[in-house]
């Protein structure tokens, strides 16, 4: 790839990386990832803002991108392993306060991808709030991000 391919590519994912507003939630810094080239999963991380004077609730996530669309959050069992489980009645989020979907902790999860996440790729990601509606936002596939601290974990699903 060129230096001016480089640049423009770029360009265009920061572009996409600006906040989405509606009503009164912002999204902001989302990326999405999966864990290798051949992967059939992957995930969605950013930060949702609630600046208005009443709560909402995140209650769903879909997406062309994955065959099943989840909210997802990780949490210890007995022996001290940690789990990815399926979130059904969604993340609050109270008036005034911000939601951080991140690595190792609430997430978006795509299940069966219809094509893996490649580098620069935008994902469309539609996300149902209670008060708020449908959001519809771009997110950029970012697989050099890294975390924000290092967690080892093993995935496994229970509802």
């Amino acid at each position: 790839m060129s230096f001016k391919s480089t640049v423009l590519a770029a360009l265009a994912a920061s572009a996409f990386a600006l906040p989405a507003f509606a009503q009164d939630i912002m999204i902001n810094d989302a990326y999405a990832r999966s864990s290798a080239a051949m992967a059939t999963s992957g995930a969605a991380f950013m930060t949702i803002m609630n600046h208005g004077g009443s709560d909402d609730r995140l209650i769903g996530a879909a997406s062309p991108a994955a065959k099943q669309v989840e909210l997802h959050t990780h949490t210890q069992d007995a022996q001290g392993v940690m789990r990815m489980i399926h979130v059904t009645e969604g993340f609050p989020l109270a008036a005034g306060e911000t939601l951080m979907l991140e690595r190792g902790g609430n997430h978006v999860m795509f299940m069966g991808l219809t094509s893996p996440f490649e580098q620069g790729d935008m994902i469309p990601l539609t996300l149902t709030f209670e008060q708020a509606g449908d959001i519809e936002i771009e997110v950029p596939v970012d697989l050099e991000r890294k975390p924000a601290h290092g967690m080892g974990h093993q995935h496994g699903k229970s509802e």
